[in-house]
């Protein structure tokens, strides 16, 4: 009998141990999910203050310029308080598209984009802290700036007083030397702690109609005007059809296929002798030619050789992601022909504008774009390296050298280019006066390399309402070649003032 009475009382025990079993099982379970899937998101949720002081425990690492130049660094909180380090920009408004800020807020830019290796939650930093028993701060962000070409291309756009961008580019490796975008802020107006103050800056930058929070370098694009006939130039190169020297047709008037619009030259004045030569029309800028080079190539052949300068691609990051350049899609010919000019619906990031020189200057091969060279931990150990690697094949050397020739042209005498000519330094180039549909104000477009026989520096220049380009963003250009190439570049005082000449209008 006491057997089965034994058997009847272990049921209910049973069911208790296997609910307790299944709510441990459970419990493990969700405590293993959150830790695993939902960590980030608790860490990112700006009501859990622990994470945020813990961000600001401990110093952040430095973010330097190619020559060691502080822009970024932490220093001791003297107000006192929770936060024991604040972050602070020597560098200011000047490097502030590549820098972004931390604050309570979070965090932009390259704040961002290497915020585990700065913040020293990376597993290789965190990992060098328990091995040295020292208290964990951050690593070193080593970038690929050049200090004189970030402040000539500052100096250069902020003079215009327009909002713009200029991005500089070593062509053989694809280091990025400037990144401005303008009119630009002050990060150490983020550094605050004090709650309401932060808020009332925010406020201020992000209702300010010249959007200084916006980096136009890699996070806007536009029309970019003639300076995509550097792309329908390698598309004609490319097809074996034509050269330097063949003659294209250039009508005064070209009536675009299907429709009652007729297309002129700047000016309405006539190309040359009505059939020039490639070079000629490509010097002084003529539309009627490139808009029949269009029609004739077709949209195909111009969208293939636009995806080999890197449009359409959704996968560049310099680390900050970067707004994917356009070719548009579906086009008749009437588009077809006014995409091969840079307008329609084509958009260029400013970035892309300096590439499109970068991958001529570098024989048709284009390199990927990248801002930090290394990082290095505490005692100098470096962690990771920049390598440099091949992003598109865009022509071949042989075409590539054909078109340098061209662009050549663009910097002497009657090219529209003239102002970005440095005394002693062949300077290849293209210039852009791009239609803006919104208001009506021409953007001002410019990129080019050089030296053109051995390639050290590839720009690209945007100013928004800039008007002619060859008149307002070729001298920008100019100043940062001239920074990048050193004094020895010739005198400045036999160049041409600034805003002088721009040749023939676009």
């Amino acid at each position: 009998m006491a057997a089965p009475r034994a058997r009847r009382i272990n049921i209910p025990l049973r069911h208790v141990a296997l609910t307790c079993g299944f709510m441990m099982f459970a419990l493990l379970a969700n405590v293993t999910y959150l830790q695993a899937f939902r960590a980030a998101r608790y860490v990112d949720d700006p009501r859990d203050q622990r994470t945020m002081i813990a961000r600001f425990d401990r110093p952040r690492g430095d973010i330097l310029l190619r020559d060691g130049t502080v822009v970024a660094t932490s220093v001791a909180n003297v107000d006192g308080g929770r936060y024991g380090y604040r972050r602070l920009y020597p560098g200011g408004p000047s490097y502030a598209a590549v820098t972004g800020h931390l604050s309570l807020y979070g965090a932009t830019g390259l704040e961002r984009a290497e915020d585990a290796v700065l913040s020293g939650s990376d597993p290789r930093v965190r990992l060098r802290s328990l091995l040295d028993g020292t208290m964990r701060s951050g690593a070193t962000v080593r970038l690929t700036i050049d200090s004189r070409a970030q402040r000539a291309a500052y100096a250069g756009l902020r003079a215009t007083g327009l909002r713009g961008a200029a991005v500089a580019i070593e062509p053989a490796t694809g280091a990025i030397l400037a990144m401005v975008s303008f009119p630009s802020y002050d990060p150490n107006v983020y550094t605050t702690f004090d709650v309401a103050g932060l808020g009332r800056v925010d406020e201020r930058l992000r209702g300010d109609p010249g959007d200084p929070l916006l980096n136009r370098a890699i996070q806007r694009n536009y029309p970019p005007g003639s300076t995509f006939k550097i792309v329908t130039s390698a598309a004609a190169l490319g097809s074996g059809r034509y050269r330097p020297t063949t003659g294209v047709t250039a009508p005064v008037a070209l009536r675009l296929p299907g429709t009652g619009t007729y297309l002129r030259n700047s000016g309405g004045v006539s190309c040359g002798s009505g059939r020039p030569p490639l070079a000629y029309a490509f010097k002084v800028s003529c539309n009627t030619p490139f808009a029949q080079l269009g029609i004739d190539l077709g949209q195909e052949a111009l969208r293939e050789q636009a995806r080999a300068f890197g449009f359409d691609a959704d996968d560049l990051t310099v680390p900050m992601p970067v707004a994917e350049s356009v070719y548009p899609g579906h086009m008749d010919q009437a588009q077809t022909a006014m995409s091969a000019l840079g307008q329609f619906d084509d958009r260029a990031t400013p970035l892309m504008i300096a590439m499109l020189s970068a991958a001529v200057a570098n024989d048709g091969s284009l390199m990927r774009p990248y801002l930090v060279e290394d990082i290095r931990l505490t005692d100098d150990t470096v962690i990771d390296g920049a390598e440099p690697s091949r992003y598109r094949t865009t022509m071949d050397p042989e075409e590539a050298n054909r078109l340098t020739a061209m662009m050549v042209t663009v910097t002497r005498p009657g090219g529209t280019g003239e102002a970005a000519a440095i005394p002693g330094v062949e300077v290849a180039a293209k210039t852009g006066t791009a239609e803006n549909d919104v208001t009506g104000q021409d953007h001002a477009v410019f990129t080019g390399f050089a030296p053109a026989a051995d390639p050290q520096v590839a720009v690209g220049v945007l100013v928004e309402h800039g008007g002619a380009g060859g008149r307002v963003a070729a001298p920008i250009a100019r100043a940062i070649m001239r920074a990048v190439l050193g004094p020895s570049s010739g005198d400045r005082a036999a160049g041409r003032p600034p805003g002088g000449s721009g040749g023939q209008a676009e």
